[in-house]
């Protein structure tokens, strides 16, 4: 597996769900970072904490995770070797990819946990 970067964004982030039917509020998009993902059955956003939309039901305190890309589509196993080394210093995940990259939010209380087991698996991980 090749090494990668692995950027700590600052700040905490939530995830929320909503019905699949509610609106997007435009105002959600001014944040750095923003996910959104509608589905027949709901309407998934990861957003900075304190920018979840009303209503919502939110997952707070989760921290995000960006690998430096842009990366290749033919590039194979990044995903599958991050949540490995994740999984065996029990770090629970949640994954998001871009067209761009692939990121990761751990919760805020097992980032260390996170650090050192991507670090020990030979990855570059910059904070702050």
């Amino acid at each position: 597996m090749r090494k990668l970067t692995v950027d700590v964004r600052p700040g905490e982030y939530v995830i929320a769900r909503l019905d699949p039917n509610t609106s997007v509020p435009p105002a959600l998009f001014d944040a750095a970072f923003v996910s959104v993902t509608r589905t027949e059955e709901e309407l998934s956003v990861v957003c900075p904490a304190g920018r979840a939309p009303d209503g919502a039901v939110t997952e707070p305190g989760w921290r995000l995770l960006t690998v430096r890309g842009p990366l290749e589509f033919t590039l194979t196993g990044i995903m599958a070797a991050l949540a490995g080394e994740l999984a065996a210093a029990g770090v629970s995940l949640f994954a998001l990819s871009t067209y761009d990259t692939d990121h990761l939010l751990v919760r805020d209380v097992d980032l260390a946990r996170a650090v050192t087991a991507l670090r020990a698996a030979g990855h570059e991980v910059c904070e702050g």
